[in-house]
Parts: C-alpha cells; structure tokens; sequence
C-alpha cells in the first residue's frame, strides 16, 4: 500500500479532481461549493423530460462524476474521500442544477444511489424535501455485490459496487430516447435486480491524509481479499490463490445456485449475459487484458456462458485499488420495443467516465451557460389552510423540547453504555435549536407551514444516523399532513400523517420493531395514537416501547458492533430520547 500522493491534501484534491471536468467535456459545469458535476442549461434534447443525479463518497472515480454527459448522468454529487455527500448538497442538485420537467407529463428528477448507510439517508433527506415542494422525483437504490452474502449483510443488504455504472447507463439511454420518470424508473430497478459482482484486491488503500495502517492489518505478500468492499470493507476470506483460482471463486460465488448465502441471480447458459470487468484502480492495463481472457475462458468452460458484451476498463474505482471487480448482467426483456437493454447499452452518450469521445459539435458550441442561485424548498411552501391552535401547540411542543433537554444526561448515560455516548448531546443540541426557533418565531397555527420551518433546524443541527432519520421522517411529515387537506388538525389527521411517515421512512432503513432503535418508541405512540385518539395513551405506549428495548440484542447501528452486556442493562438512548419528547408533548411526568 503506497501511503506517497502528488496531493496529500483530500479537500484540495477532491475539488482540483472535479475542477478537470469542466475542462475535458465543455458541456458540463461546476458547483464547487456543493461539490455538483452538472449538465449547462439547454444541454438535453428537447424530447428528454427526466433528469438523473448519483452520486457518492470521492475516491471512486471516474464515477460519479465522470458519468455526467448526454446520454447519461445530468448531475453527480461528490463527498469527500469515502464519505457520502451532504443531504443539502443533494437537495440543492435537484432543485437547482438540473432540469425538473414540471411541464412535461411524466417528467421528473430519478435519484441513483449505491446501497450505503450514508448515501441513501442523506440522499433520501434529499428526496422527500423535493417531493415536500411537489417535485415529482424517484430514487432507485443499487445493491450488487455478492462478496458478502445473506447471513453477513443482514437487513442492510447488499453493497453497491461497480454494477451500479451499467444501470446509470441504461437508464441514462432511456432518458435521452424520451421515456418518463415512471418507466426509466422501472427500467433503472430492473437492470439493478439483475446485477451480480464481486470484487477481489491484493491491497487496502491509502486515503490521501489518514494514517497508514498497521503491518498487521495489512495484506501478506501474494495474500487475495475477495470479496474487498470499495472502501477497503473486509470481503468473504483471505487466501492465497493463484489467478485461475481467485477467478473460480469469484464466479462461484456470482453464479452457485446451491449456495444459499449468495444465490442472489439465476443466471443460465441459455441466458444473454453482459460482462463487465472493472478496474479498482491500480492494475495495469496489461494485467486486466490478461484477467478479462481469463474471466471469459471460465464462464465459457465452467457454465456455458458466452457474453453478449464484454466490457472493459476503469470504471468504479477504489482510489488506486489493486484489485478488480467482476459484474454480470443478466439481460432481461424491458417490456419497450425499440429499447432492450442492449440497445440501451450500445447507445451512444458523451461521458469521459464511459469512455466515450466528445463530439466535435460539443466543442464547437463554446456553451457558457451555468446555473446559479438556489430554489429554497422552504420557498414554495405556501399555507396549507389544516389548522391548529397556535398557543396550545407552542405550549405542547416547547414542554416536549425542554423534556428532551432535561434528559440528557440519562440518554448520555446509556449511550456511554451501548455507544459512542453522542445520543445525549445530539437531542439535546437539536432540541435547544428548535426552541430557540419557535421562541423566535412562534407557531402560526398552519401546521404544515410551521413543521416546514422546524425541518431545516433539524438538518442544521442534528448530525449522525439520528439526525438523518429525523430530517426524513420530518420531511415526509410535511409531504402527508399537506395531503390531508385544509381543515383541523385532529388526532386522527396526524395520526394518518404519521402513519404515511413512518412507511416513507422504510424506504431509507430496514429499521423495524425490535432492533433496538428509536422506531422501537416511534411505532407505538403512532399505532396507539391511530386506535385511540389520546395523545397521553400514545405518550405511554412510546414509553413502554423504549423499556422494552433494555435486554433487546441490537440488530442495527453502532450498538452492533460494540457488543458486551450493556444492551441487558440500559435500554435503547434513542427510544429513550424519543420517548420523552413524547411524554412531554402529553404532559405526563416520566414513569419509573
């Protein structure tokens, strides 16, 4: 592993990297502050009315960037090394640096993100605040990677590697040819379901600034990780394996149907096949030819399987990875004449990330255009007429907000336990900043446009999972309780509104009753609240559910890699949390 760079520093590298981008394809521009590759205004063809935006951690290059281009991504949003992008820097590409196609029937934004923790909450908060202003927007989530299976992954799933480039590309094709969001979509989900890769490395690498590991976490000279994640994630075992035999396992392990663990794809002789074999980085060009002729010669001998397409080259990297990647698709029918997957594949597009050349007309063109400014999504809220009493609810919330306050230290306490001991201070944090707003700007009584205001004070100040999960619950809120239409808001209102939160919620995190989480307080105050009516009913089942976390195995977050006893003798510090928010809200004192 080679700790030496020409840019030791990762800020100043991202930002050159991108800057170059602009530069090699002048039908792109730059949002450097937002870190956003975008396409310049009046780039599409008039008869394209869906935009595409992915995005991710930087390091993984020339994706997600150098996929912007007609015919492919319209925008890519970059994080720093390894780390996901903002949900701000997210909203900001879809409300202000692509195309929305409000005026066309069908038209929309489609949201490609690669299946992380990180990426789908923050790109998740991102969706539901664009489709809280009436943006019609749908996200797509990629999971690929057969390297850790079904026992190990767990709820989280598979990761996403470099699979995810070829659904980019087909739906990118499809867009140009002039489909809608509903059916690109579909098509996107499609291609994504019949994906299988694994990846194999010789070496972790070095993120430019960070430490080196130590020799013992290093692999030994001639030592193979399968199954490496692309930010230097343990894969399936260690050995020491000669390439025949790395790329066997590999194999196997996409395409044993007797292997329950990763039998995620059937995939038959009979069946056509793309091929792709990817680049992580730092393997000569003369050893990929030599690994692509040995990948083909196996599928052909081993399982009958001839590939359609053969792709090869860089694609999805993990900075300069010594390893590859395999990935086939399996080539289903799109159900749209004129537009298989293999035409969609073969389509012409103009990404340096695809190798794709620039046309000469491209150049020629000299477009400056850019897009600047910011489409606020708090802006084009406008009064929804469902009313409340103002008073009551500043009373209400602001008794709930200094109960959250005022637990702190137990929440802390617990999460010292079972955590980073961060819980505490993150409620309490988001809690002082909700009440410093609402005494600065008191509650009008219109409760979309008063839970509006609240959600950025979340996202500013709330960090971590949590925050993330708030924000997007928050912000389905707002999307469900505007639905319910003028009126008052009763109980049976908001319990419908967060009822339709709770289910937008599940999309972003496999988080259920049981895993010791804060859904283990949320589910019950919202179940009861629907069946009662009584808020105080509801405060107290919220409070038995977070009791009920204490002995409860974690099965989700940073509780699970802690391990010990600690979860059978305090129980859950965001349940916890959450729990007095709502015995607060109620007025109730805390029980035993």
């Amino acid at each position: 592993m080679s700790t030496k760079h020409f840019l030791p520093d990762p800020t100043h590298l991202v930002h050159t990297s991108l800057a170059a981008l602009p530069l090699l394809n002048p039908s792109l521009a730059l949002d450097s502050s937002n870190k956003i590759i975008y396409l310049r205004p009046n780039t599409l063809p008039a008869t394209q009315k869906v935009s595409l935006i992915s995005g991710g951690g930087s390091g993984h290059e020339p994706s997600f960037s150098g996929m912007v281009g007609r015919g492919l991504l319209s925008a890519a949003v970059a994080g720093t090394i390894f780390a996901s992008p903002s949900a701000e820097q997210v909203r900001t590409a879809i409300m202000s640096r692509v195309d929305r196609f409000a005026d066309k029937e069908d038209g929309g934004v489609l949201v490609t993100v690669m299946n992380y923790t990180g990426d789908v909450l923050n790109f998740g908060m991102a969706v539901e605040k664009a489709r809280a202003a009436g943006v019609r927007v749908e996200m797509v989530v990629v999971g690929d990677d057969v390297g850790v299976g079904r026992k190990n992954g767990g709820k989280v799933g598979r990761r996403g590697i470099a699979g995810t480039v070829l659904v980019h590309k087909i739906s990118g094709a499809l867009a140009a040819k002039g489909a809608g969001l509903s059916e690109v979509a579909r098509v996107a989900k499609l291609t994504a379901e019949n994906l299988v890769s694994v990846g194999a490395s010789l070496e972790h690498v070095h993120v430019p600034g960070r430490k080196g590991m130590d020799e013992s976490e290093r692999l030994k000279d001639g030592e193979v990780e399968i199954g490496m994640g692309i930010h230097n994630e343990q894969g399936s075992s260690r050995e020491v394996v000669t390439l025949p035999e790395l790329v066997g396992k590999m194999l196997r392990q996409m395409l044993n149907q007797t292997d329950e663990d990763r039998a995620f794809l059937k995939i038959d002789s009979s069946d056509e096949v793309v091929l792709m074999v990817n680049n992580l980085g730092g393997v000569s060009v003369l050893e990929m030819g030599g690994i692509v002729t040995e990948v083909v010669g196996q599928l052909e001998k081993s399982y009958g399987i001839r590939p359609v397409r053969i792709l090869n080259g860089t694609y999805m990297t993990s900075l300069n990875g010594l390893g590859f990647s395999i990935t086939l698709l399996k080539v289903v029918d799109t159900g749209i004449e004129g537009s298989s997957i293999l035409e969609l594949l073969d389509a012409p597009c103009e990404a340096t990330g695809w190798s794709a050349p620039v046309l000469a007309q491209t150049w020629a063109e000299q477009n400056t255009a850019t897009r600047e400014g910011d489409e606020s999504a708090s802006k084009v809220l406008t009064s929804s007429g469902l009313k409340t009493v103002p008073a009551l609810m500043q009373q209400m919330l602001t008794r709930a907000l200094e109960s959250v306050i005022a637990i702190e230290p137990e929440v802390t306490k617990f999460d010292t336990v079972v955590g980073d001991g961060d819980c505490g201070i993150g409620l309490k944090r988001g809690a002082e900043a909700i009440l410093r707003h609402i005494q600065e700007h008191p509650l009008t009584g219109d409760v979309v446009v008063d839970l509006a205001s609240i959600v950025p004070v979340v996202e500013h100040n709330m960090d971590g999972t949590s925050g993330a999960l708030y924000a997007i619950f928050l912000n389905s809120l707002v999307t469900a309780l505007r639905a319910q239409g003028p009126g008052q808001a009763t109980a049976k209102v908001w319990a419908a509104a967060l009822q339709a939160s709770c289910d937008s919620m599940l999309r972003y995190t496999p988080a259920r009753p049981g895993d010791r989480t804060l859904v283990d307080a949320l589910y019950p105050f919202v179940e009861t609240l629907a069946h009662t009516g009584d808020v105080k009913a509801a405060a107290t089942a919220a409070q038995e559910g977070a009791a009920r976390t204490r002995g409860m195995r974690a099965s989700l977050g940073r509780s699970v890699y802690v391990g010990g006893s600690g979860f059978e003798q305090v129980p859950d510090p965001g349940a916890w949390g959450l729990a007095r928010f709502f015995l607060g809200l109620a007025g109730l004192e805390r029980g035993a």
